[in-house]
């Protein structure tokens, strides 16, 4: 079960790593120390709300926006971690370790697989897509020393480019998450226009009223077709 989850997670390394690349760069333009940068892959391991997070400490935000927006993002990992428990043959003392490395990634790869689901497979699972990300920012972060600095300029541009690369392929699939996401979206612009609360605060709003909008629609959506 090791090697077959060791063997599954080598896409998400090295999907992972060119991806972390960018947030190790990122995360030393934004003025973080190195090993500043490299304890937050190692401790969040959430790519989306890493970039998030930079994003807000950049604008300034205090501690407990950046700590309640990331948990709002972050939110999602429940739903998956609780799918796969359900699913898993025996549970013991290292079910905290497997649920830690859960990610969108890894929850896709051990869903839809055909093996069995055993906490040793998604122990190496997760332990490999999780080399791959905190490799992948150390080695961004280094090679901050090597690239010009337009070059750095340029890859803070990356952090827009990886939101609409994760929205595409989700509002392909359900294109009535486009009026949700425009929602959110022109929300956190109206607030940031009005200049009522800081860019944190902003962003949380824009979290909680873009869910409630979709909630609602979606229960709509079900009702009208009963």
């Amino acid at each position: 079960m090791i090697g077959r989850g060791i063997k599954e997670g080598i896409p998400v390394l090295v999907g992972y790593f060119t991806t972390a690349v960018a947030f190790g760069l990122l995360g030393r333009n934004t003025g973080l120390l190195f090993m500043e940068t490299v304890a937050v892959s190692l401790i969040v391991f959430a790519g989306a709300s890493q970039f998030i997070f930079l994003s807000l400490l950049a604008s300034g935000a205090g501690v407990t926006e950046i700590v309640i927006t990331t948990f709002l993002v972050n939110l999602r990992h429940l739903l998956m971690s609780s799918s796969l428990a359900v699913r898993l043959e025996r549970k013991s003392a290292l079910l905290p370790l497997a649920a830690f490395g859960v990610t969108d990634e890894t929850f896709a790869v051990a869903s839809f697989g055909s093996g069995r689901i055993t906490e040793p497979y998604m122990i190496a699972l997760n332990t490999t897509a999780y080399l791959g990300w905190v490799s992948g920012t150390a080695a961004g972060y280094l090679a901050g020393n090597l690239l010009p600095l337009k070059l750095q300029n340029i890859m803070g541009l990356l952090l827009y480019v990886l939101f609409v690369a994760i929205l595409t392929p989700e509002v392909r699939k359900r294109y009535s998450l486009l009026p949700v996401i425009l929602f959110s979206g022109g929300v956190n612009w109206l607030l940031s226009l009005g200049g009522w609360m800081s860019s944190g605060w902003n962003m949380i709003a824009a979290i909680i009223l873009g869910c409630t909008a979709g909630f609602l629609m979606d229960r709509r959506r079900h009702e009208e077709a009963r």
